[in-house]
């Protein structure tokens, strides 16, 4: 079977939720020893703030095309057999996943390195974009890893912390301006 043919790729559109148990199934194989897996959750709290729901949205072809990308390097670091990605798109609330990776090799370490590997580059580089909505506002947000590629790619230091969305943040009916550096943190 080609690389391809071993390789699940799905963007979920309209809030669908990520059936854990099928992307499983589709790594599952007799000749591999391992398989890892990252469940990307929305957590309930950021930075002492009750975070209500995640918004994502995505230009689709071009995030597709990236995670075919991604999951081709990682096959050509590791010695994998089957790889699923699925991402959601749309609200997400507390508790659910938002992103799911699972990674079958041969051998455990194949599998976990694979794994944080296409983890971090979906973070880092697929056009996916979330927005936390809190109780009192709503605020989009960058990955580190995607900031710390384009700081590494020399894009300046005057863009730290302002990313493409700007300094400001919906607060209620307000917007006030904010620190992009004080919500670097990760999506899941």
């Amino acid at each position: 079977m080609a690389d391809e043919e071993k390789t699940l790729i799905e963007i979920l559109e309209d809030s669908s939720l990520i059936d854990l148990n099928k992307y499983m199934n589709y790594v599952r194989n007799p000749q591999s020893g391992a398989i890892a897996t990252f469940d990307g959750t929305t957590r309930d709290t950021f930075e002492g703030k009750r975070v209500v729901e995640l918004r994502y949205e995505a230009y689709v072809p071009m995030a597709i095309r990236q995670l075919k990308s991604i999951c081709s390097s990682a096959r050509s670091d590791w010695n994998l057999d089957s790889i699923a990605v699925a991402h959601r798109l749309g609200t997400v609330p507390v508790g659910e996943s938002s992103v799911f990776v699972a990674v079958s090799a041969v051998h455990r370490s194949d599998a976990l390195d694979a794994c944080k590997y296409i983890i971090d580059e979906i973070k880092g580089s697929v056009p996916i974009w979330k927005k936390e909505v809190y109780e009192n506002g709503e605020v989009w947000k960058e990955n580190s890893e995607f900031v710390e590629r384009r700081l590494g790619l020399g894009f300046g230091a005057h863009d730290k912390g302002h990313g493409c969305c700007g300094g400001k943040v919906k607060v209620g009916d307000a917007e006030v301006a904010h620190d992009r550096e004080d919500r670097g943190g990760v999506e899941n």
